[in-house]
């Protein structure tokens, strides 16, 4: 396989976001979403069929000749398949769980190739994927916190409607609908990006030699954090929640989160 490190950034960050994508046309059956979803994943696929070509032709040599090499093929044959079913078949909840499937498979082709590469010896890639998904985590936090307080605003400006008190405030805090739409449209970015974040997570301890601990108070939490979200999300698409108890909800979900994040961290055996 050829090595190098700006590829590796370059298509994983172009993956990432088209994972961004098909999320959100699945959770809103957004058209927009996934087309510009499609055109991402199909630059990635036009990427790695490039370097796929390079190794056949050029290097002579076919790229199924390690087993990592092997998971880049292999999540070339997914993205593949994914294009053509995005194209011929009404079926996009598949094509979304396969990019995520296929996403985890890339980033540990990457992963392991990384670390070998003297391309990597300023800024080991498993650093970067640290980096990565510390960030990731973060600005997830950052969605999560928003949606909290359009939630919070949503749950005043309803107390204010019901007592009929501080009307010439309501107004501020916008109409009970729109709060609770943004409310849901920033938990639904927030959990694509989470999600990413843990499988970086995971990733990173894999190939960085750290102690990684499943049994761990930080890594449960995340985890635990993931699941609360995904089951808001769950409230709202299947069972038809919306409103007083969905704010009341989400506000609950973000004091686990800042349960996770101040106290589990201290808990932990290898995060901060």
């Amino acid at each position: 396989m050829v090595d190098t490190r700006e590829f590796y950034e370059i298509i994983l960050i172009i993956y990432a976001l088209s994972v961004i994508g098909y999320f959100i046309d699945f959770i809103h059956d957004n058209q927009r979403a996934n087309k510009l979803a499609f055109w991402l994943i199909g630059i990635v696929w036009a990427i790695q069929s490039l370097f796929l070509i390079f190794e056949l032709f050029i290097a002579h040599s076919f790229p199924v000749t390690t087993f990592f090499d092997s998971l880049f093929f292999y999540s070339w044959v997914l993205i593949t398949f994914s294009l053509i079913i995005n194209r011929l078949f009404p079926v996009n909840f598949i094509v979304f769980f396969i990019h995520v499937f296929s996403f985890s498979i890339l980033l540990l082709s990457f992963s392991a190739n990384g670390p070998v590469n003297s391309a990597f010896t300023e800024r080991p890639f498993a650093d970067e994927l640290l980096a990565a998904h510390i960030t990731l985590a973060i600005i997830s936090y950052g969605f999560f916190t928003i949606g909290f307080l359009f939630s919070l605003m949503y749950l005043i400006q309803y107390r204010f409607l019901k007592a009929k008190k501080g009307l010439k405030w309501m107004w501020r805090f916008g109409d009970l609908h729109q709060l609770d739409k943004y409310a849901f449209i920033t938990v639904t970015i927030g959990v694509p990006l989470l999600l990413l974040a843990i499988i970086l997570g995971i990733v990173w301890a894999y190939i960085s030699g750290s102690a990684f601990y499943w049994i761990d108070m930080k890594t449960i939490g995340s985890i635990l954090v993931l699941v609360v979200y995904i089951f808001y999300l769950i409230l709202r698409l299947v069972k038809g929640y919306q409103g007083k108890f969905l704010s009341l909800y989400n506000t609950s979900a973000f004091f686990v989160l800042i349960i996770n994040f101040f106290l589990f961290s201290t808990l932990s055996n290898f995060h901060f």
